[in-house]
């Protein structure tokens, strides 16, 4: 014979205690994996809006960090792209010095050819992006900067035949590169003259005027040119020289101030890092749930879980002898 009324609330509560133990042994399992507190609310009871605060601290710390990278990462094109003009240009300078003190046209005729060169060069640098952002481009970052090379030398050959002597074509240039209305910001440079961004470079920065300045002029001095401003040891192409050199002593000076604020952004990120570590001791110590403790109350549960079973099986198979006994 078997029993089974008398014994109906018995294996009713039986069957809601291992409901809760599957229940509570689901709950350790994820703490056990995640070490945190799955009801976080229950947890931390009065301290929940503490907790909030100190989470939003870390993700700001977070988003902080991620706009410094992203600052790193421009300064850091900036930076190549400066000191790729300046190896563009190398001793051009004085190699075209050099060629006019000693009448040799070969080697003057070689740095002609090298200043189409870099020239070209430039103009493709600074037109480098940064992602879907100009880096020269000033305030105008969705602006591709600069025009042609051969734009720009055309502007400067109408100058340099117009010209009655090499005064009035620095005037003409010095006109046509640092007025608002001249042909630079007007036909070439199509970004603006200032930037809201510490790290950017402009189009009417005196490192990149000065510098195409002096590649343009050298440029046009080759014997494919007819250019009379420029024949011989002509004073604007010596004076060009003398432009190239200030170019190149203004690229340095603006890659050693964007070097400080590279290392600024260095110290900015180590204060983080700090700042994260304290945010998340203080929020690990109201949230954490220690795993190693999950873990041997999960083992807990789970033997508990197996008993529960056990017992319901042979109150299951229990006879009215046996219960009698």
């Amino acid at each position: 014979m078997r029993l089974t009324l008398p014994l109906t609330h018995l294996s009713g509560g039986l069957s809601e205690t291992i409901v809760r133990l599957r229940e509570r042994i689901d709950t350790t399992s994820e703490e056990a994996v995640t070490g945190r507190y799955k009801d976080m609310t229950a947890h931390l009871s009065g301290r929940i809006g503490k907790a909030m605060l100190g989470q939003k601290a870390i993700d700001d710390v977070s988003n902080e960090r991620t706009q410094l990278v992203l600052k790193e990462s421009r300064l850091e094109i900036i930076q190549q792209s400066l000191t790729a003009i300046d190896d563009n240009i190398g001793q051009l300078g004085v190699r075209m010095k050099a060629a006019l003190g000693s009448e040799d046209f070969t080697a003057r005729e070689a740095v002609v050819r090298d200043a189409q060169a870099a020239l070209a060069s430039t103009f493709s640098v600074l037109n480098t992006r940064h992602g879907e952002r100009y880096l020269f481009s000033g305030n105008a970052t969705n602006t591709k900067p600069f025009a042609d090379a051969d734009e720009f030398l055309d502007d400067v050959r109408a100058m340099a035949a117009s010209a009655t002597d090499a005064a009035d074509f620095a005037a003409q240039m010095d006109t046509y590169f640092n007025t608002p209305g001249g042909g630079w910001q007007a036909d070439i440079y199509a970004g603006t003259p200032t930037s809201s961004d510490p790290a950017g470079v402009t189009g009417t920065d005196p490192a990149i005027i000065q510098s195409v300045w002096g590649l343009a002029v050298l440029a046009l001095s080759g014997s494919n040119e007819t250019l009379a401003l420029l024949d011989g040891n002509s004073d604007a192409l010596i004076q060009a020289t003398d432009t190239i050199a200030d170019g190149q002593a203004a690229l340095t000076n603006a890659r050693a101030e964007r070097g400080i604020l590279q290392a600024q952004i260095e110290t900015s990120k180590s204060a983080l890092d700090v700042e994260e570590t304290v945010l998340t001791h203080a929020f690990n110590q109201m949230t954490a749930r220690d795993q190693y403790e999950a873990a041997s109350e999960l083992k807990q549960l789970e033997t508990s879980l197996e008993a529960s079973y056990t017992l319901t099986a042979r109150l299951a198979n229990l006879s009215l002898l046996n219960y009698m006994r």
